[in-house]
C-alpha cells in the first residue's frame, strides 16, 4: 500500500522545503534562485491583477514569520490539496506562503470571463472540498479523514470556511483550512495546513484571512 502522497508531510513540508530553497529575493530569507524560480519570477503579472494577501495577513504563526513568492500567472507547480484539477490555469495567478516550520499556505486568484461562470467556478471548488475527506479515504483506506465546515463569510459576493483532517498510520496527521470567495467574475481559494489536529486549527485567524482576500480581489 502506497502512502497518500497528501498527508500534509507530503502536501505542505514539500512546499516548505522548496521554498527554502527557491525563496524570492526580498521576501524570505536569502537563497539562490533555482531555474524554475527564476522562470516564475519572469512571468510578467498582467496589470489590473486582483490584490493577494501579503505575510501580515496571514493567520499569526507563534514561532516564525511568514514569508511569500512574488504574484505570479498560472496555477502553482504543486496544486493545494483538495482542489486538485479544479481550478483552471488560464486567467489564474498565485502566491505561495511558507514558514520556518511546517506551516504553509496558498492563494490562488481566477478572474473568469462572467459573472455566472465565476459562480460555478466558486461551486466547484466548494464542492471539492466539500468532498475531500471522502475522497482521500477512498484513495487510501487505511487512513482517517473528517471535514468541517466552518461557516459563510460576509464578504462582497460571498465566501465559505472548510477545514479537513487526514490522518494515516505510521504518519503525522494534517489539518488543513481553505477559503473559497468571489467578487464579481474572480473567485479567490486560499489554503492553509500543519500537522496537527482542529484543536490546532486558527480558525478565527483564517476567517480574517479569507475575508480580506475576497475584499481585495477588486479592481476598477
Amino acid at each position: 500500500m502506497r502512502k497518500p502522497t497528501h498527508s500534509f508531510r507530503g502536501a505542505a513540508l514539500g512546499v516548505v522545503a522548496a521554498a527554502a530553497v527557491v525563496a524570492v529575493a526580498g521576501t524570505g530569507p536569502a537563497q539562490a534562485q533555482a531555474p524554475s524560480a527564476r522562470a516564475e519570477a519572469q512571468a510578467a503579472v498582467p496589470q489590473g491583477t486582483p490584490g493577494h494577501l501579503v505575510p501580515r495577513e496571514l493567520p499569526p504563526h507563534p514561532s516564525s514569520d511568514w514569508y511569500a513568492s512574488d504574484v505570479t500567472r498560472g496555477l502553482p507547480e504543486t496544486a493545494p490539496f483538495c482542489v486538485e484539477k479544479t481550478l483552471p490555469s488560464a486567467g489564474a495567478t498565485h502566491r505561495t506562503f511558507w514558514t520556518e516550520y511546517d506551516t504553509g499556505a496558498t492563494q490562488i486568484v481566477v478572474r473568469t470571463g462572467t459573472v455566472e461562470a465565476a459562480r460555478k467556478l466558486a461551486a466547484a471548488a466548494e464542492k471539492k472540498i466539500q468532498n475531500c475527506a471522502a475522497d482521500w479515504v477512498r484513495d487510501y483506506p487505511q487512513g482517517t479523514a473528517s471535514g468541517r465546515d466552518y461557516g459563510a463569510l460576509t464578504a462582497e459576493d460571498g465566501a465559505h470556511v472548510y477545514g479537513v483532517h487526514t490522518s494515516y498510520p505510521d504518519s503525522e496527521p494534517g489539518i488543513h483550512l481553505f477559503g473559497v470567495g468571489r467578487d464579481g467574475r474572480t473567485v479567490t481559494v486560499v489554503s492553509w495546513g500543519e500537522m496537527g489536529g482542529y484543536d490546532q486549527a486558527p480558525v478565527a485567524d483564517f476567517k480574517r484571512t479569507t475575508t480580506t482576500a475576497v475584499v481585495k480581489l477588486y479592481h476598477p
